[in-house]
């Protein structure tokens, strides 16, 4: 991935976020558990104290535990609580104005309480949940339908569940040490690796695009790892790398656009991130943003809702005690056209398959959109014009005298509205068509520079894939 992101001149930056809905999940003493980002472009927020008042979603009985937008609709989100319920809620396209308590399907299987909830990634409406029952349930939230039930795969607690790319297998991280891929159609284990990490301690794992299992974990000796593994040959890793000797759960963020593993882990002040290649040593270590306070979770925002035109790659929400504070990551380049190279096309909001689709067996991979349209030239972008406003003076003032003592205001008013005062208005409507002349002049030669742009980023595309 040459020239993309493995060079070390990535700049982590604070700043207010502009674009996408971040959502923290509390509990009643508000300390907050869990946090997700959704990219929806209409949402402007600015940084400073939450008022005690402000509206929540409230209509669990007990604390939530995971949230999850939905991939395919930037108002929906799915959360799985203590109550041992899944709730999926509809959030009004502008924010709450008061706090919503009725969800819009309540879905309930689970024994005990529900720890994980994801979406599919390419199934309308097709949201999995996995609770402390060892049980992972498959729904269709269209019609609050319990499409699959996975009771025995797993004989201890499930730490976390990831789909692979089109959505036909997801891969699991237990308590008993092992990762397995699950066929969840046919309800058949795929794959099995005993002892991924020989750590008591949890671990996570997830699906990287190409089909292999990204895992964190500990080892025998408490040192925290990292592993990539071939679920071809689960015997042996392809690569297993020794971070440190801290004790907090690695959490792995993967982006499948540029092949790069983000890894933090909850009590750290960092991110790591690591590019995956098809070479050996296969993870290949590009740098550490360091922060002075320790995270208490952290969420990251889908690709659609980053600042395309700031050459921003990826954004985070880092959880503090009292406070949730964006992390954004940018690589800076000088030239003013769209970097093709950091932003090719991305999984876009439009679901592939319907539920139904899906169950029949049917596999698509995402629907694909391109940046491209969400950028804008920094020429354009800072294009003011301000000029003086010349109606301003328009009306010509009374001489003294030409108004009786005592006169009304209206009288005044009126005795300007003389022969040379109709002198004085025609000179004021010819510098006012001069001044709307200008500006449509203006504003055909930014279309018109518009278009050239357009025109010299395709050339240039051309030029790069060898074609010209």
């Amino acid at each position: 991935m040459l020239g993309r992101c493995h060079n070390p001149d990535l700049l982590p930056e604070r700043r207010e976020h502009r674009r996408g809905k971040s959502f923290i999940a509390t509990e009643s003493g508000s300390k907050a558990t869990d946090v997700s980002c959704s990219p929806d472009d209409a949402c402007e927020e600015e940084t400073g104290r939450i008022d005690k008042a402000y509206p929540t979603v409230c209509g669990h009985t007990g604390p939530v535990l995971d949230i999850d937008w939905c991939p395919h609709n930037d108002e929906v989100i799915a959360s799985g609580s203590e109550d041992c319920t899944v709730m999926v809620w509809q959030i009004p396209e502008n924010g709450l104005a008061a706090p919503l308590t009725e969800p819009v399907v309540v879905l309930e299987g689970h024994t005990k309480r529900v720890g994980i909830i994801t979406w599919h990634p390419t199934a309308r409406n097709v949201l999995l949940s996995a609770g402390c029952d060892n049980v992972v349930l498959i729904w269709n939230v269209g019609t609050a339908e319990e499409l699959y039930r996975l009771d025995s795969l797993h004989p201890d607690l499930i730490y976390n569940v990831s789909w692979n790319h089109n959505g036909s297998l997801f891969c699991s991280a237990c308590k008993d040490k092992s990762v397995r891929i699950i066929d969840p159609r046919r309800g058949t284990l795929v794959a099995e690796r005993e002892k991924a990490h020989e750590g008591a301690r949890p671990m996570r794992a997830i699906f990287l695009a190409d089909g292999k299992v990204f895992t964190t974990g500990f080892s025998r000796m408490s040192e925290r790892q990292l592993a990539l593994w071939d679920p071809e040959n689960f015997k042996e890793p392809m690569a297993l790398q020794e971070l440190d000797s801290s004790n907090g759960a690695l959490l792995p963020f993967y982006d499948p656009d540029t092949s790069v593993v983000y890894v933090c882990g909850k009590g750290d002040s960092s991110i790591r991130y690591f590019e995956i290649t098809d070479e050996p040593p296969y993870i290949h270590f590009l740098n550490t943003f360091t922060s002075k306070e320790p995270q208490r979770g952290m969420g990251s925002m889908p690709k659609r809702g980053l600042e395309v035109s700031k050459c921003e790659i990826a954004r985070f929400y880092k959880l503090h005690e009292r406070k949730c504070e964006p992390i954004v990551m940018t690589v800076p380049r000088k030239s003013d056209l769209f970097q093709d190279d950091l932003y090719p096309d991305t999984a876009g909001p439009e679901a592939a398959l319907e539920a139904e689709e899906w169950v029949s067996g049917r596999d698509a991979d995402p629907i694909l959109i391109s940046l491209r349209e969400a950028y804008v030239p920094s020429k354009q972008r800072d294009l003011k014009v301000s000029r003086r406003n010349v109606l301003s003076d328009s009306r010509p003032a009374v001489a003294p005298g030409s108004a009786r003592p005592g006169a009304s205001t209206f009288a005044a008013s009126t005795t300007a509205t003389t022969p040379s005062g109709s002198l004085t208005g025609a000179r004021e409507a010819g510098k006012l068509e001069e001044v709307m002349q200008e500006l449509r002049a203006l504003r055909a030669l930014v279309k018109e520079q518009g278009e050239r742009i357009s025109r010299l980023e395709e050339q240039l595309g051309r030029m790069e894939n060898g074609d010209a």
